[in-house]
C-alpha cells in the first residue's frame, strides 16, 4: 500500500530532529511533529548546552557508545553548519585527596570508551591552566565543549526539509494503530490537525516519551518503563567568568553534578543541581544560591559573596528515581514491544544532546536494516 509519508517522527527536540534527518538522507518521506508552537522547546532548549567527550558513561553502553560517536559527528555538523561552538576542554577535578581515586576510575573508563587525548593534570598543572581553581589533581578532557543548541537543532530542521521532509509544530500526536499490512495510522490535533498513514514510527517526545507510548494501539503497556523527572536549576554569576574550560567536580548519584561553564556568550553559568518533581515546574528558587554557593567554593574558593543569580531550569526525563542505579538509554524495537516498524525513544537525557546525531543513525539502522 501507499503511505502519506514513509517515516514519521514524534518530537522535534534534538533527538528527533537528529532521527528525521538521518531518516530524510535514506531518501525517505519524512515528517516531524511536534506538540509546542516552536521546535526545542523541552529538554533540548534547558540543558548545560555541553558537547561531552563521553567520560562517564558505563562501558558497553549505549551512553558511552552514542556520546563518543555523537560527539565526533556533532562537531563535524557544527563546523559545516557554521552553528557557534567552542572545543574549550574540561577539567574533572578532585578538590581533596579522597577525590582522586574516584576522577581516576572516570578516567579508566573514558580511556576504554575511546575518549580522546585524556591527560592526568597534578593540582599545580590544573591550577596553572585555571588560576583559582581548587585542584588536588584534575584530568583534562580536550574534546568537550560548549554550542549553540538553537542554531543546532535549527540546522536538523533546515536538512530535513531541504531534502523534501516537513516538521510541523502546533500538532500534538494523539494515537496510532497498527495497520493490517503494515504501517500505521495516526491522528494528530492542533492547527494542523489530521489522520495520515506511515510506515514508519520513531517516538521521541523527551519528557512525554511515556504518555506517547501509550497512545500506540498495541504497544504492551508492561515495556513502557516507569519516568521520573528530574529537575536542574542554574545560577548565573555576576562579574567575569573565573576559568575558560568546563569545570567538572566528580559526579553526584544519579547525575554528573553542579558545573561551571564559561557560556558563547562569555558569562559564567552553574549548574544543574538535582531534585525529583511530580510537574513540569521550571521556577529557580532564590534561596538555593546559598547551597550553590557552598558547592562551587569547592572548586573555586574566591567566589564572591552574592555573586550568583538565578538563570533558568531544566527537567530531564529520567528512568530511575531517587537512590536507585542510573540506567542506560532505551531504544525500544519491534523485540520489545512486538510492533513492526516502530522505534521508541525513553529516558533520553544526559548526554542526549550530544548523542543525538548517533541515536538518529542507530534508530534508522534500526528501521531499515542498515
Amino acid at each position: 500500500m501507499s503511505f502519506d509519508f514513509e517515516a514519521t517522527v514524534v518530537g522535534a527536540g534534538a533527538v528527533g530532529l537528529a532521527c528525521g534527518r538521518a531518516l530524510v538522507r535514506r531518501g525517505l518521506s519524512v515528517l516531524v511533529l511536534e506538540a509546542a508552537p516552536h521546535i526545542g522547546q523541552g529538554v533540548s532548549s534547558r540543558n548545560s548546552e555541553v558537547i561531552h567527550g563521553g567520560l562517564y558513561y558505563p562501558i558497553g553502553s549505549l551512553k558511552a557508545r552514542f556520546c563518543v560517536e555523537g560527539r565526533r559527528a556533532l562537531y563535524a555538523f557544527l563546523d559545516s553548519h557554521k552553528v557557534d561552538h567552542r572545543k574549550c576542554g574540561k577539567l574533572i577535578v578532585a578538590t581533596e585527596d579522597a577525590e582522586v581515586e574516584r576522577i581516576e576510575a572516570i578516567f579508566q573508563q573514558a580511556i576504554a570508551n575511546g575518549v580522546e587525548g585524556l591527560e592526568h593534570l597534578t593540582g599545580a598543572k590544573a591550577r596553572a591552566l585555571e588560576p583559582g581553581l581548587n585542584a588536588y589533581a584534575a584530568i583534562l578532557s580536550p574534546e568537550s565543549g560548549v554550542f549553540d543548541s538553537h542554531g543546532y537543532i535549527l540546522a536538523l530542521q533546515g536538512e530535513i526539509e531541504d531534502a523534501g521532509g516537513s516538521v510541523v509544530v502546533s500538532t500534538p500526536f494523539e494515537g496510532a494503530e497498527p495497520l493490517a499490512d503494515g504501517g500505521f495510522r495516526l491522528t494528530a490535533g492542533g492547527e494542523g490537525g489530521a489522520t495520515l498513514t506511515t510506515r514508519l514510527l520513531v517516538t521521541a517526545p523527551g519528557l512525554q516519551a511515556q504518555g506517547v507510548a501509550g497512545l500506540i494501539a498495541g504497544y504492551p503497556a508492561d515495556r513502557i518503563p516507569a519516568g521520573h523527572f528530574g529537575k536542574g536549576v542554574y545560577f548565573r554569576l555576576t562579574g567575569k567568568a573565573p576559568f575558560e574550560r568546563l569545570i567538572y567536580p566528580p559526579p553526584i548519584p544519579g547525575a554528573l553534578g553542579t558545573h561551571y561553564r564559561k557560556d558563547l556568550g562569555g558569562q559564567a553559568v552553574f549548574g544543574p543541581d538535582l531534585t525529583y518533581v511530580e510537574t513540569e515546574d521550571y521556577s529557580v528558587d532564590p534561596a538555593k544560591a546559598t547551597e550553590f554557593e557552598h558547592y562551587v567554593r569547592r572548586f573555586w574558593p574566591g567566589l564572591p559573596d552574592g555573586a550568583l543569580t538565578p538563570d533558568y531550569a531544566g527537567i530531564r526525563p529520567k528512568l530511575h528515581g531517587p537512590g536507585q542505579p542510573q540506567p542506560d538509554f532505551q531504544l525500544h524495537g519491534q523485540d520489545v514491544h512486538g510492533l513492526d516498524g516502530l522505534v521508541a525513544l525513553f529516558g533520553i537525557e544526559s548526554p542526549g544532546l550530544t548523542s543525538s546525531l548517533a541515536i538518529g543513525e542507530a534508530v534508522t539502522a534500526m528501521l531499515t536494516d542498515d
